[in-house]
């Protein structure tokens, strides 16, 4: 059992000292925004809010791998006129979400810069000059707009540019930040890196090596006190869900869509299984069948003494590819859809560091995203909402990411324990996965743009006041 402390604003005060010691003692910080934003507005000046939680993931690196771990789910309340799709509240509704709730007890906030002297009270513009005053590691999965979203509401305005933004956010998180999106495609090397796949994914490998004895993540808990057990949300995650099955025992096949992608047009209403679990097994199924063929073909070309030709090599490949790219079976899996924002985003840090942000945004589609499946996950020609996935809900989302990012350092630093003064991931430090791309978006601080005026008065009030 998982256990996700629920903050709202008649507790945010009593929890506040608790909250803001996991953040100066832990080893990283994993943080999730789970619900919706409407990427077009959210690189405007004014963006739309469909954020009613922001879940915080604090681990403490008790022994070699050994996490102690705690979770905080924050219900927000923005205290600005917003806007909502119609479709995406029905789709938060049906998947448990309280509107009575977030409206009677979220925990108010206000967009951009400050107003007057509220930095010396306990708010969430507060907690999260508290997430930058500790100085630790910030781990988000596919989190370009995780980032937008808390620097504009949290924060102050965001930028003009995009060099700007990366310029300031390099300077706020000096520990830099980490995205397991892209270290579940480029360091582990997943075939696909939504992120309840990463993390079935991870858990799996990490439970093979405990079996046989090898280094491996330790994950612990908390023993919360009665004052605050009762706000406590406890989640249920085991190793395996149960496979999704039909009468006779004939397994329900599995959606090709939501495989690949993480998503489903259909929704709950597919009648085929998102069960990752059973997607993990047949992907491990076929990466296995591929390895035989291999090596079965070496063997042959040993024992006869043929070369290998390289005309034969070009057709191995290729009928590999056709097998990826799923024109006799699935498709190809690759991570789920993003928004073209990220492209857009990739392109603008090519072409020109100065480029108003809304300038490259203001022409695209919405699109959903929510708590229940992965960052971004709808295609443009389709307007169903996403598919439920096995164990995402709110504050979840946050200790998947944490999982996530624990188990790929483990396997980075191997055993060496000693990170040195150098960056604590170097691999995967500072770089934001972008949809399409082969490389990511570098969070620096370029020769050619400078830090914000908002975020250097912030700077200087957060170091005076801290």
């Amino acid at each position: 059992r998982v256990p996700v402390v629920d903050v709202q604003s008649d507790n945010f005060t009593e929890l506040w000292p608790s909250m803001v010691l996991a953040l100066r003692t832990a080893t990283f910080v994993a943080v999730d925004t789970p619900c919706s934003v409407d990427l077009p507005l959210a690189f405007s000046a004014a963006p739309c809010d469909r954020y009613p939680c922001v879940a915080l993931y604090a681990l403490l690196l008790q022994s070699e791998n050994t996490y102690l771990c705690q979770i905080y789910n924050l219900t927000l309340l923005c205290m600005e006129d917003y806007t909502v799709e119609p479709q995406s509240v029905q789709f938060l509704v049906q998947h448990g979400f309280d509107f009575n709730k977030q409206y009677s007890q979220g925990i108010p906030y206000h967009k951009g810069n400050d107003k007057g002297n509220e930095n010396q009270s306990q708010s969430v513009r507060t907690f999260f000059l508290e997430l930058i005053r500790a100085k630790k590691p910030l781990v988000l999965h596919n989190g370009l707009i995780d980032l937008v979203f808390l620097y504009q509401c949290f924060y102050a305005h965001l930028p003009d540019s995009l060099g700007t933004f990366t310029a300031d956010l390099s300077e706020m998180f000096p520990a830099g930040i980490y995205d397991t999106k892209y270290a579940s495609e480029f360091e582990t090397r997943f075939v696909a890196s939504y992120l309840e796949y990463a993390y079935k994914k991870c858990k799996r490998e990490n439970c093979k090596l405990k079996d046989s004895s090898g280094q491996h993540l330790t994950v612990e808990f908390c023993s919360y006190p009665a004052n605050v057990s009762r706000y406590i949300d406890y989640r249920h995650c085991s190793l395996e869900e149960e496979s999704n099955s039909v009468g006779g025992g004939n397994k329900v096949p599995v959606c090709e869509k939501f495989s690949a992608y993480g998503w489903c047009p259909k929704g709950l209403k597919c009648p085929q299984s998102h069960n990752i679990d059973l997607i993990i097994d047949e992907d491990d199924k076929l990466w296995e069948e591929k390895r035989k063929k291999r090596k079965h073909k070496w063997k042959r070309r040993k024992n006869t003494g043929e070369p290998a030709k390289v005309q034969e090599q070009e057709s191995s490949e290729k009928e590999m590819e056709l097998a990826q790219n799923g024109q006799e079976g699935p498709p190809r899996k690759q991570s789920c859809y993003e928004p073209p924002v990220a492209t857009e985003l990739a392109e603008i840090t090519s072409n020109s560091e100065g480029r108003p942000l809304e300038e490259n945004s203001m022409d695209m589609e919405p699109e959903v995203s929510s708590d229940i499946t992965c960052a971004v996950e709808k295609e443009k020609e389709t307007h169903g909402p996403p598919s439920q996935g096995g164990t995402h809900r709110a504050g979840f989302d946050a200790f998947m990411t944490g999982y996530i990012m624990a188990y790929v350092w483990m396997l980075k630093k191997g055993k060496n324990t000693d990170t040195g003064a150098g960056p604590w991931l170097p691999d995967c430090h500072n770089k934001l996965y972008l949809s399409g791309k082969s490389v990511p978006l570098q969070i620096v601080k370029s020769l050619f743009s400078k830090s914000s005026k908002a975020h250097s008065q912030k700077m200087k009030l957060a170091w005076a006041s801290g």
